[in-house]
């Protein structure tokens, strides 16, 4: 997001230079937003080997994205932003109502927080997360 304005003095303080929005910024904004959703068990690729060795790069310093935008892709223009999420979701819930729930959160937050118009919030469901299955995120051996 970008704002700018022209003018002299007479513009009040607010409007004296510009503001942006990094696309990780919302990024994050709507991971952690889908998060809070009940049924959404993680984010990011189904499967628990690609999630275990995504837990592990994001301990290596510069190894992958921050674990709040994993499983989210923004692009973000001037006044709008899309995005791009892929969630695995808890076995025996709504996929469709997660999915509303999930946008609707998602919309709310981003919107609120950066005063862009979102767009479009596609959502991809990767996997369900089985009651008998163990969660595979390496435990760290730092305390």
């Amino acid at each position: 997001m970008t704002e700018s304005t022209s003018g002299g003095a007479s513009r009040p303080p607010a409007d004296r230079g510009r503001t942006t929005i990094s696309d990780g910024v919302v990024e994050k904004i709507a991971g952690l937003a889908a998060r809070e959703v009940v049924g959404v068990h993680a984010m990011g690729s189904g499967t628990g080997l690609s999630r275990t060795f995504g837990a592990v790069r994001e301990r290596v310093p510069g190894g992958a994205k921050s674990s709040a935008s994993r499983g989210v892709k923004a692009e973000v223009g001037e006044v709008q932003t899309a995005l791009d999420l892929e969630i695995v979701v808890d076995y025996g819930v709504s996929i469709r109502d997660v999915a509303r729930a999930v946008r609707e959160n998602v919309i709310s937050a981003v919107e609120r927080m950066t005063g862009l118009e979102v767009v479009e919030v596609n959502i991809a469901v990767s996997d369900v997360k089985l009651p008998d299955e163990p969660d595979e995120e390496p435990e760290s051996r730092l305390q």
